[in-house]
């Protein structure tokens, strides 16, 4: 009621918010790719620094505690000659994962340079570079990777060098199919425009753009080449016994399952987290360079 009698509708009082959380609660994405970086550095850790997970000796062999199950002496159990596969299975990451980054070297360096020149050059140069990548794409990597190694030997060095040329073609295709479609952007063109030089336009604009998804790529490739590393070790062509690898272990516990089904899982789950945390982080840079997340 004002001051000459007559009634007035009361304002409702305003409602006070709480203030808004600086903080965002992360996407689920987010938090899968953080326990995948996890566990790839994990791994990556093993490989680097074994002793430091492992200080056992993976060659050390107890005829008394063959096959013995998972225990508080030995978290993994033991296999079929006795020895602990927790420390085996920790020293063999650095051969398992550096064969992986030794073929992913080798087939992102010569591809890089290939799908370089066939798109970048004219006639001649594209057309032979396509039709051999055209030939080694027609064979599967895990394929030509063990006929390049009954060619040349077993051992890890061939088998790195093996599943390297078989990724060749892949590589090519990308970096040449990124060149071309830099090469024909409008910032190529106005900046060709602007007067520079074929040279300048190449380094400054073409390769760095043209080059920019290998890093998604070789990083789901780094999983895929430790995992074609660890095929031809299971058939007896990587890396030769006793040195402990995933592979290996998988090729020598396979007779054992029923016996002592530990001795095998155990490498394959670390090949498996292994091949799943590279394929994640790299998917999610894809969602992250294409701006989805």
């Amino acid at each position: 009621m004002n001051t000459s009698g007559t009634l007035v509708a009361e304002r409702p009082l305003p409602i006070e918010r709480a203030p808004r959380s600086r903080w965002r609660v992360p996407r689920a994405a987010t938090c899968v790719a953080a326990a995948a970086l996890g566990v790839f550095v994990l791994l990556l850790l093993a490989a680097l620094l074994p002793s430091l997970l492992a200080p056992g000796d993976p060659f050390s062999a107890n005829r008394a505690h063959i096959l013995q199950p998972p225990s508080a002496q030995h978290l993994l159990g033991t296999d079929q000659i006795g020895r602990d596969v927790y420390t085996r299975i920790v020293h063999g990451a650095r051969p398992s994962i550096f064969l992986g980054i030794g073929a992913i070297a080798i087939a992102l360096g010569v591809g890089t340079l290939l799908g370089l020149l066939a798109g970048l050059t004219r006639r001649v140069v594209p057309t032979v570079i396509m039709r051999a990548t055209d030939i080694g794409a027609a064979f599967p990597e895990l394929l030509l990777a063990v006929f390049i190694v009954s060619l040349f030997g077993s051992g890890i060095l061939n088998a790195t060098i093996a599943i390297g040329i078989a990724g060749i073609p892949y590589y090519t295709r990308i970096v040449r199919a990124e060149t071309l479609r830099v090469r024909g952007s409008a910032y190529v063109e106005a900046a060709r425009s602007l007067g520079l030089s074929p040279a300048q336009l190449v380094w400054l604009h073409v390769v760095p753009n043209a080059l920019r998804p290998l890093v998604v790529v070789a990083t789901i490739g780094l999983g895929s080449a430790t995992l074609a590393g660890a095929a031809l070790s299971f058939l007896g062509l990587g890396t030769p016994p006793p040195t402990p690898e995933w592979g290996s272990m998988l090729t020598n516990a396979r007779n054992f399952l029923t016996m002592g089904w530990w001795a095998a899982v155990f490498p394959g789950l670390a090949i498996t987290l292994f091949v799943m945390s590279t394929t994640i982080l790299g998917r999610w840079l894809q969602q992250r360079s294409e701006g989805r997340l």
